[in-house]
């Protein structure tokens, strides 16, 4: 890297937990930086599910990079054993975070980044490429030069649509005004979007479980309040999970009570269902498998999510074809061969592109893979970090050990938002787990939705 191009900010994209992360490496390094947040605050995406409590307890949820430099500041830690909301992730660990004196200065918000690509070059121009700054433009018509971009926007801006093969099913871009994205706060600020209302709830993962649940508790308050759940596959038991024998009881008691209001018909099952069309009818829509069909007057999306690369489109990305991460991570994170608790570590090697300098990481880098973890974006941004100080060692040094166990956010036991010393959110904790930070939750994102083939959700632990 040139003198001039060192003089230059690293631009971190998104002030989420694995970008404010990221700034805390980089403020640690003493290298120059910059965090662009599309929102008016830090964790945007994080606070529109702050009404979801998390399945792992805080003792996971912090970076070591960024728990330094806020103990450091007379920051007082939560309860280790207690389980955090999304509201509480926001407002007790990343926001004070963000206001540090070391980071506060170089997080801009309100800026949304319209595009990235190299000052002056296209993607067709190889000559004397490494050597130019890359050209950030934000929506407003800014330009930011940068040495490197660290991009952690996350997916939750870009879910999966409803159709069945990828694409919008006949009639969904018509039949938007009845479809609400995964997770809504349906006992809260959504209440009266679905008090008294038919809801048809799409998808297998943990966020339409918990949409679910709280649709089945609406219910018992608001008479008329009726609930379809539709999957794709011919069985609900991936969802159900273990049950009493699962080693997460929160999960366990989720799948249970799932279970519970299906067989009690509170909850009506549509399983083999792929929705196909959506036709509108006044205030109600229908949707069609082809066969079977179901009038609602709501339909939530727990389908999951999908990565949005065209931000980076003037940039020479080495993509796998299938997932949407790097070549070189895809085959460790696929979700056919994977589970969280089995994705290998990896770091900076991992999540290079033919374009020095650029790296997705966080839930971003997993494309439309289910098996991130939070603790993983944690290590990608340490060791990227490094190798942008020159620290090769370091950046190489990759370790995460990781449990072997499937999604870990969920509401809790009701009445209880602690979890017993040494539990984390994937079972016992080890003293090497609790060291790595491995049994961290992801809080970008949270839903395993119902295509771990097709889509990102999120996570899965």
């Amino acid at each position: 890297m040139t003198k001039a191009l060192a003089t230059l900010p690293v631009v971190v994209i998104g002030a989420g937990p694995v970008g404010l992360a990221a700034a805390a490496h980089l403020a640690d390094r003493g290298l120059p930086f910059l965090v662009l947040e599309a929102g008016d605050h830090p964790a945007t995406a994080v606070r529109e599910w702050g009404h979801v409590r998390l399945f792992s307890p805080w003792r996971f949820t912090v970076d070591p990079a960024a728990a330094r430099l806020l103990e450091h500041a007379g920051w007082v830690r939560p309860d280790d054993d207690k389980l955090p909301t999304g509201a509480q992730l926001a407002a007790d660990y990343l926001q004070p975070l963000a206001d540090l004196p070391a980071l506060k200065p170089h997080v801009r918000y309100r800026a949304r980044v319209a595009a990235v690509t190299r000052l002056g070059l296209d993607r067709v121009r190889t000559a004397g490429r490494e050597n130019r700054p890359f050209l950030v433009r934000l929506a407003d018509g800014d330009d930011i030069l940068a040495q490197a971009v660290i991009d952690a926007s996350g997916t939750w801006g870009t879910p999966n649509v409803l159709g069945a093969s990828g694409i919008p099913a006949h009639g969904e871009t018509g039949a938007a005004r009845f479809i609400t994205s995964a997770l809504p706060d349906v006992l809260g600020h959504d209440r009266d979007r679905f008090a008294g209302k038919h809801t048809l709830v799409v998808g297998a993962g943990h966020s339409a479980a918990n949409t679910l649940l709280a649709l089945t508790d609406l219910a018992g308050q608001h008479p008329g309040t009726t609930v379809t759940w539709a999957i794709r596959s011919a069985s609900p038991a991936r969802t159900y999970g273990g049950a009493a024998a699962d080693a997460l009881p929160a999960r366990g008691a989720l799948g249970s009570r799932l279970r519970e209001h299906v067989e009690n018909g509170t909850i009506t099952l549509l399983t083999g269902f792929s929705v196909d069309s959506l036709t509108t009818d006044g205030d109600t829509v229908t949707a069609s498998d082809g066969e079977r069909s179901v009038t609602v007057d709501r339909i939530v999306s727990a389908t999951g999510f999908r990565p949005d690369h065209s931000l980076s489109g003037e940039l020479r990305l080495d993509l796998d074809p299938i997932l949407g991460s790097t070549r070189a991570l895809a085959p460790l994170i696929d979700p056919n061969e994977h589970s969280c608790g089995t994705v290998p570590p990896h770091g900076v090697d991992e999540l290079t592109h033919p374009e020095p300098g650029y790296f997705a990481i966080g839930v971003k880098s997993y494309g439309r893979a289910p098996t991130f973890l939070l603790a993983t974006g944690y290590e990608q941004a340490r060791s990227v970090v490094a190798a942008l100080a020159g620290d090769w060692d370091a950046a190489r040094d990759v370790r995460l050990d990781l449990p072997e166990t499937g999604v870990c956010n969920s509401n809790p036991i009701e009445g209880d938002d602690t979890v017993a010393a040494g539990g984390g959110c994937c079972g016992s904790a080890s003293a090497a787990d609790v060291a790595a930070g491995s049994l961290a939750v992801p809080v970008q994102l949270i839903s395993l939705g119902d295509r771990p083939a097709e889509g990102n959700s999120g996570s899965c632990c």
